[in-house]
């Protein structure tokens, strides 16, 4: 039973890999081959779309866009939600309970939802087609789940904590950043990483925000499958160039994700 039971895992692997590997292969072939027929190697394997990619600016400039809006993102979320997500954990003032549940209803809203209003507002205020745009608006959907993830950490310092810091003369902003912040940097490693990854893959919002300058990954993919009548090889490159950014964040901070997963509040 043991053999068996230890093959299970590999097999689930190995079926949610197959569309991966389908697009990596797909991404070495031409246009030609991939219509032709069915392959599981590229027979004359191509760097030619990713080279596409990286000497045209049209195309890698999309992921510069995707990463300064996602990475302008996280930085104000966390910032926002970690003075929030004290207050919950440490005041108990009127009506914090019901509040604090109530931020689920922003984090369960479709982006879908607001994207007339959105569009109306960035529009008035000028800011249509820029990177600061697309990360306040992630942020709407970002911040209470920050505040979540945040909240259940800071519940596990003990309290004695910030009565001795306070002993000790410093004041709260400097206790939260000399010595709370460290004592919780798993819980900020998990709250950036479910930031990140809804910035990075959201595409409503990023791609009715944006039309030349800002334009991210994602909608440059979009409109090239029209202009290009679907060039599956290139739009294959460009896929998985769009996984490397999640796999890199998850490999630099899978130490603080592994603790992070095991402790706190994670929804």
């Amino acid at each position: 039973m043991k053999p068996r039971a230890s093959l299970a895992p590999l097999i689930y692997v190995a079926i949610i890999m197959t569309p991966v590997y389908w697009l990596v292969v797909m991404s070495f072939k031409t246009n030609a081959e991939i219509a032709g027929q069915l392959t599981f190697f590229p027979h004359n394997p191509s760097l030619a779309n990713y080279a596409l990619i990286f000497t045209d600016p049209d195309w890698y400039m999309g992921y510069v866009n995707a990463v300064i809006y996602v990475l302008l993102n996280v930085a104000i979320s966390v910032a926002v939600a970690l003075p929030a997500a004290f207050a919950f954990s440490r005041y108990d003032f009127f009506g914090h309970r019901s509040l604090f549940f109530g931020l689920l209803m922003f984090r369960m809203m479709a982006p879908a939802i607001l994207l007339a209003p959105f569009v109306q507002i960035f529009s008035d205020l000028g800011l249509i087609d820029t990177h600061i745009a697309v990360a306040l608006a992630h942020c709407f959907f970002n911040v209470p789940l920050a505040i979540w993830i945040l909240e259940g950490f800071i519940s596990t310092v003990p309290r004695e904590m910030d009565e001795s810091a306070a002993v000790d003369g410093h004041s709260l902003p400097g206790y939260i950043a000399r010595i709370l912040v460290p004592q919780i940097a798993p819980g900020i490693a998990v709250a950036a990483f479910f930031c990140f990854m809804f910035s990075w893959i959201e595409y409503m919002l990023a791609n009715a925000l944006t039309t030349i300058d800002a334009k991210p990954i994602a909608g440059i993919m979009t409109r090239a499958a029209g202009v290009l009548s679907g060039d599956i090889a290139l739009l294959s490159a460009a896929s998985v160039l769009g996984l490397i950014p999640g796999l890199l964040l998850i490999i630099f901070v899978r130490k603080y994700l592994a603790t992070g997963f095991s402790m706190g509040r994670v929804m």
